[in-house]
């Protein structure tokens, strides 16, 4: 047992990983419960839904690939084993802290919300150091990283503020700045810097496309905080066309790819869809009076986010353990179970849209969810834990 103990936690990736799988399992299962009025919490059922995947879910799977490879972005030492335990042993309890908080008290809430935002903190202070200690030459790859990570820290502190001063005005500026600059914008500069690497892509970089993609997501967020939805559409397509445009200049081949890879490309290329149908879904919002219900937010959520989050954390999973990064049959259906998650989640959007009254939609989406991030944890959870 002691062994198996500290082989758990001998790698970053692997307590983190662990802890983001348990939690998007929970926190999404407390979250279906609320929804549906089976259970009563202390907080709005949105903000805990919101909170709880960006900070216990995707903060931590963050934490855990850039603890990893952030050090060999910068040719730096690697980070100590005390120092990513504090890390984890405090996210662990913050996310503990945080069901109590949401189900008895709201001070609770925020308590945890504090150590969560602490560790977050140190996490970001540790890639601070690293990336001006590093020796490598080349760091505007890892710039772009740490930017994303400070507006995750700002984020999280105006959730914070949101709850303890009960200021809901804040709560769209936190939406916007966590889901568009810190969790979307940091999943795009890791894998605008490594999907072409592992698809031996030789075409040239564009050194301001990272640079007008932020300016762009800082243009979204703001625009999407005060609701100014004809702006709004304009950034959506110019978003959509520039992204794709630049995918397809990178030439990465997903049809004749590998699925550990083909899944990366497909995450990539869910951007340009998500803010093209995103443009479509805010113009009936503001012409028709149609309210499409987070569409726009849970296509970039779960088609981009959750599949690049899954097939980088199944490659680092394979990878830092020892085994060949390949994809078997059954990683491979997840991979493609994804996607059906999308449409299920687009599907409880077009009921509301178009009154469908089949609200037995959004059960089947929030079953398949569960049932997604089971899967991945039945198969993973043992090499994380054990190894191979």
């Amino acid at each position: 047992m002691n062994q198996q103990k500290n082989y758990f936690l001998s790698q970053p990736h692997q307590p983190f990983f662990l802890l983001g799988i348990t939690n998007a399992i929970v926190m999404m299962l407390i979250f279906g419960l609320s929804y549906k009025g089976a259970v009563t919490l202390q907080i709005d059922t949105t903000l805990f839904h919101l909170y709880s995947l960006a900070f216990l879910l995707f903060n931590n799977v963050f934490t855990g690939f850039l603890f990893t490879t952030f050090p060999r972005f910068n040719q730096s030492d690697v980070i100590t084993k005390e120092y990513y335990s504090r890390i984890f042993y405090a996210n662990a309890f913050g996310a503990l802290l945080f069901i109590f908080g949401a189900f008895f008290s709201l001070y609770g809430v925020i308590f945890a919300m504090t150590i969560i935002f602490t560790s977050q903190l140190f996490m970001v202070i540790k890639l601070q150091n690293i990336f001006h200690n590093g020796r490598a030459v080349e760091k505007t790859d890892s710039f772009w990283i740490l930017v994303a990570n400070y507006f995750g820290l700002g984020g999280n502190l105006l959730f914070i503020i949101t709850l303890l001063l009960q200021k809901m005005q804040i709560e769209p500026i936190a939406i916007n700045i966590t889901f568009y600059l810190y969790l979307i914008f940091l999943a795009f500069s890791v894998g605008q810097r490594m999907i072409p690497f592992f698809s031996h892509s030789w075409a040239e970089k564009n050194p301001n496309f990272i640079k007008i993609i932020f300016g762009l997501f800082i243009l979204k967020a703001l625009f999407a905080s005060f609701e100014l939805k004809i702006v709004e559409i304009v950034v959506d397509i110019i978003l959509a066309a520039y992204i794709l445009k630049e995918l397809l200049r990178w030439d990465l081949h997903p049809f004749s790819s590998p699925s550990i890879l083909w899944v990366l490309h497909l995450a990539l290329f869910w951007m340009p869809l998500a803010f093209g149908l995103s443009a479509i879904s805010l113009a009936s919002e503001l012409f028709l009076n149609t309210s499409f219900y987070f569409l726009n937010i849970h296509l970039l959520a779960i088609g981009f986010l959750t599949t690049v989050l899954i097939g980088f954390g199944t490659r680092v999973t394979l990878g830092h353990a020892g085994l060949p990064p390949h994809a078997d049959k059954f990683t491979t259906y997840l991979f493609f179970f994804i996607q059906f998650v999308v449409l299920l989640r687009a599907l409880v959007s077009f009921n509301i849209a178009f009154g469908w009254s089949a609200n037995f939609l959004f059960d089947i989406s929030l079953a398949a969810w569960l049932l997604l991030f089971l899967a991945w944890g039945l198969k993973y959870a043992k090499i994380l834990m054990v190894g191979k």
